[in-house]
């Protein structure tokens, strides 16, 4: 189940996406949340009518850096031995459709197409044989970084936790199993150019390896987030550009970078 967060009349809520087409797309609204007892109202909307919003909003944004060896090779970094994790704030995330402001302090903007993972249910230290208990379901996601921020101060803070620096989208997608989803077409385009495309399964520590290094360190709550790291081909952002993740089986991510201000 495809299971998307909207707006509309100035309402807020949660939908199941039905439909292939994309200008068939109906949502069926959700009574109550999905992290939750739920069921479909049957009362559908056209998701042309909508606004759709980041499809979760999570407490925090675990992401993880150099999971994939030549994204790794070509910052000129060594592959680590161990998941190698950073944390992007709740207001760097936004959603499909929304802009992204290319920071102030920044000459240097670059994407990341990722795989994100939702959390569905308060978890700690998760064995790996739970793994996929916890996990509600998959999104697309964009690690927007202030490449130049990144190399001059170390810490990664402001480099990935600005405002308009965390995209999430379209929908989540309940129905792929971890297999699956260690396993997936990943592709990035620019202005309809391809930047990246890899698939999951290049992941040097999969999906289980992330959630249990996470866990064992915090606790997760429903609607988390964690990002798996993106394959080669990161490169530059300009203001104007439309940047899109598309992921097999789940959907495609699309936003503009503007001027902040």
């Amino acid at each position: 189940m495809r299971i998307a967060r909207f707006s509309i009349d100035g309402n807020v809520a949660f939908g199941a996406v039905e439909g292939e087409k994309q200008d068939e797309l109906v949502l069926d609204i959700i009574k109550g949340i999905p992290f939750a007892e739920h069921e479909l109202s049957g009362t559908k909307v056209p998701l042309s009518k909508v606004r759709l919003l980041p499809p979760v909003l999570p407490s925090k944004v675990v992401a993880f850096g150099r999971n994939y060896a030549e994204h790794t090779r070509e910052l000129g970094h060594e592959v680590p031995e161990a998941p190698f994790a950073f944390l992007k704030p709740s207001t760097s995330v936004v959603g499909t459709g929304d802009d992204i402001h290319y920071p102030p302090f920044s000459r240097e903007l670059h994407h990341e197409g990722e795989l994100a993972i939702v959390i569905g249910r308060m978890c700690r230290e998760v064995p790996r044989e739970r793994v996929r208990d916890v996990i509600f379901g998959y999104t697309c996601a964009n690690d927007v970084t202030a490449r130049d921020v990144q190399r001059r101060e170390k810490q990664w803070a402001r480099a990935k936790g600005f405002d308009t620096a965390c995209p999430l989208g379209p929908w989540v997608e309940t129905d792929l199993d971890l297999a699956r989803a260690n396993d997936l077409t990943l592709q990035l385009t620019v202005n309809g150019e391809q930047r990246q495309l890899g698939r999951t399964s290049e992941m040097i520590h999969p999906i289980e390896d992330l959630v249990v290094t996470i866990s064992e360190a915090m606790t997760l709550l429903p609607g988390d987030v964690i990002l798996t790291g993106t394959p080669a081909g990161v490169g530059p952002l300009n203001v104007g550009d439309e940047v899109a993740v598309t992921i097999e089986g789940i959907g495609t991510l699309t936003n503009k970078v503007v001027k902040r201000g």
